[in-house]
């Protein structure tokens, strides 16, 4: 990174967000706010204060606050306080750039993430969209967050965002330095990797020839123009290459998708049909791995680690692990410190 000696330089890690309280009013400002993003759920305005006010808002935050308390914490939100965390460890290693985190949805906020960089006198910022693999409801959605928030200013500050690195050396090998020692103590008999799903119309939307993606059985097989911006291809690169550096055997490993919301076809095969399947074929010790979260939360905390783990129980499995994610490991904490520098 070229920087002049007297430029400052701030760097703001931007995530989705968390409810503010495992508690069905918290939940249900955080999801009418997040749910209310047209990238989220990309349909007519009219269909989607229908679907939001009808068939969601009634009925999910009971459950979904229910799932927040079976993980939340002494510091709260597991994603806030390992945001926190990461954010310090990075400024630890980057002592000349200035640090900040912002969600987009809930707190602590982009707006006031911004007004602590600008506050510090920076003269440029890097966005860092905490998403391995692009996707237009995450790294699309949180970038937009931040471009709304950065032209309310009057000096509006100059802006340069990471581009998705689900291929960066670094970033692979975090995942091998946290899921190696996992695997070798655990000696699972199978191991799944469970990306966070997207409806099929999404990763259409993603191909500009509208001919590719999802189009053949072997369409991420190789990058191609059509897609470069295409998240099931970027999860399938990230996937050839934990495979190669865990050594996972070819029939000894499955890619699935999690977190399917409403009836519109989505990437699969599904996670939890996926985990009941493998028990109900024999695997008796089953490692999971989340390589679309950098930070644990409650994708990974409750879906996979609590109501994924009674599934397999529920289906004859035995012994099952939910690998770490990325969260403040030194390994994950250098690698994102190379990419900053590159910018």
């Amino acid at each position: 990174m070229t920087v002049q000696t007297d430029e400052k330089v701030g760097v703001l890690l931007v995530n989705t967000g968390s409810s503010a309280a495992p508690e069905p009013a918290a939940t249900r400002a955080y999801l009418r706010q997040f749910l209310s993003d047209p990238r989220i759920i990309d349909v007519a305005p009219w269909k989607r204060w229908l679907i939001l006010n009808c068939f969601i808002l009634p009925f999910r935050p009971k459950r979904t606050a229910a799932a927040y308390r079976s993980i939340w914490t002494d510091r709260g939100s597991p994603l806030i306080a390992i945001s926190e965390d990461f954010r310090n460890a990075l400024a630890a290693r980057l002592p000349h750039l200035h640090v900040a985190i912002g969600m987009a949805y809930g707190a602590p906020g982009v707006h006031d993430a911004l007004d602590q960089l600008i506050d510090q006198g920076v003269d440029r910022i890097i966005v860092v969209p905490m998403f391995p693999q692009y996707a237009s409801a995450t790294t699309g959605s949180v970038s937009e967050a931040v471009y709304r928030a950065a032209a309310e200013k009057w000096n509006v500050p100059a802006l340069s965002v990471m581009p998705p690195f689900y291929h960066d050396a670094g970033f692979l090998d975090a995942w091998k330095a946290v899921a190696a020692p996992a695997l070798e103590e655990f000696k699972p008999d199978h191991v799944l990797l469970s990306y966070h799903g997207l409806p099929e119309r999404h990763v259409r939307k993603s191909d500009p020839t509208g001919t590719h993606c999802l189009c053949s059985g072997d369409c991420c097989d190789r990058a191609v123009p059509a897609n470069r911006m295409c998240y099931r291809h970027h999860c399938m690169e990230t996937s050839r290459a934990l495979v190669e550096r865990l050594g996972l055997e070819e029939g000894r490993y499955t890619i699935a998708f999690q977190s399917r919301l409403g009836r519109d076809p989505w990437l699969g095969p599904a996670t939890d049909h996926t985990i009941a399947q493998l028990a109900q074929s024999g695997v008796k010790r089953l490692a999971i791995l989340s390589p679309a979260f950098v930070a644990d939360c409650l994708e990974t905390l409750e879906e996979i680690g609590i109501a994924g783990r009674e599934t397999f129980e529920e289906h004859g499995g035995e012994d099952f692990l939910l690998v770490p994610s990325l969260n403040t490991h030194p390994a994950w904490v250098e690698a994102m410190a190379g990419l900053v520098e590159r910018l």
